[in-house]
């Protein structure tokens, strides 16, 4: 059997608290961990619990902005890839940009 990948989703929720509001997908070849925050920072400080899991990739929600997208990126400096849904204005959000909000 293949090793295991294991990959996040990271999205943005008004009150979301990552310690609670997450849940796991479980394929034989896949895991997928999708976590809420509630804003930026959370999603950073994250980041060293998801590479400790041996999360090897995360994808942001349409809400991260461009800057919300720059900061993980930073924060993560290579132990996993990031990726990102785009929306410029996103539907969830009142149709702006988390930049917009954080």
């Amino acid at each position: 059997m293949p090793a295991i990948f294991k990959a996040a989703f990271i999205f943005v929720a008004p009150n979301a608290d990552p310690s609670q509001d997450y849940s796991w997908v479980r394929t034989n070849e896949v895991h997928v961990k999708t976590v809420a925050v509630s804003n930026y920072q959370q999603a950073c400080e994250l980041i060293d619990a998801l590479v400790e899991e041996g999360i090897k990739a995360a994808e942001l929600c349409g809400g991260f902005g461009h800057q919300g997208v720059a900061n993980v990126v930073k924060v993560a400096n290579g132990r996993l890839h990031v990726g990102a849904v785009r929306f410029d204005n996103h539907p969830c959000l009142d149709f702006i940009s988390g930049d917009a909000l954080f």
